[in-house]
């Protein structure tokens, strides 16, 4: 997910739009009643200034209409991206980039994605991360320096696709 400061819009793959909209729908029509049905059980036990399990129900309440909110709010602001629409001469928001580490000589491929996409065990880094800073309007033979929490790590940009 990210978001232009300008209009506040939020930019989605349209696969990631798919299963936000999957997930509110699961929250609204699943979540809503399992919490519903704890409630209801934990109203059956009495007094409920007292009661733990009562509390817990609503505190989980809470934090599903919460959610539900947030997934909301998401949608209302969202715009599709679709790496076609994207031009291939630098690094974009849905490039995949092949690097060398100029320090151990291995090469890693990234997919730089959306916060809300981002996946670091299947190679997919969030634009909004110290290394897909680094990359974003870069070049293919460019070589870079990031500055990561374990220290900095020097890339080559090898190769640049959608």
């Amino acid at each position: 997910m990210i978001e232009n400061k300008n209009n506040g819009s939020v930019y989605l793959t349209r696969e990631r739009l798919v299963e936000i909209e999957n997930e509110l729908r699961d929250l609204k029509i699943h979540g809503r009643y399992e919490v519903a049905q704890k409630i209801q059980e934990a109203r059956s036990h009495g007094d409920l200034s007292e009661n733990a399990e009562y509390n817990a129900a609503k505190e989980e309440q809470q934090h599903l209409e919460l959610r539900i909110a947030k997934l909301e709010q998401t949608l209302s602001r969202t715009r599709i991206i679709e790496s076609k629409d994207l031009p291939n001469d630098k690094v974009y928001i849905l490039s995949t980039v092949k690097l060398k580490d100029l320090k151990t000589k291995e090469t890693v491929t990234y997919l730089l994605v959306s916060p809300e996409e981002a996946d670091f065990e299947k190679n997919k880094i969030s634009v909004t991360s110290p290394i897909g800073k680094g990359l974003m309007g870069r070049i293919q033979g460019e070589k870079i320096k990031v500055l990561v929490p374990a220290g900095t790590l020097e890339y080559e940009i090898l190769d640049i696709s959608r």
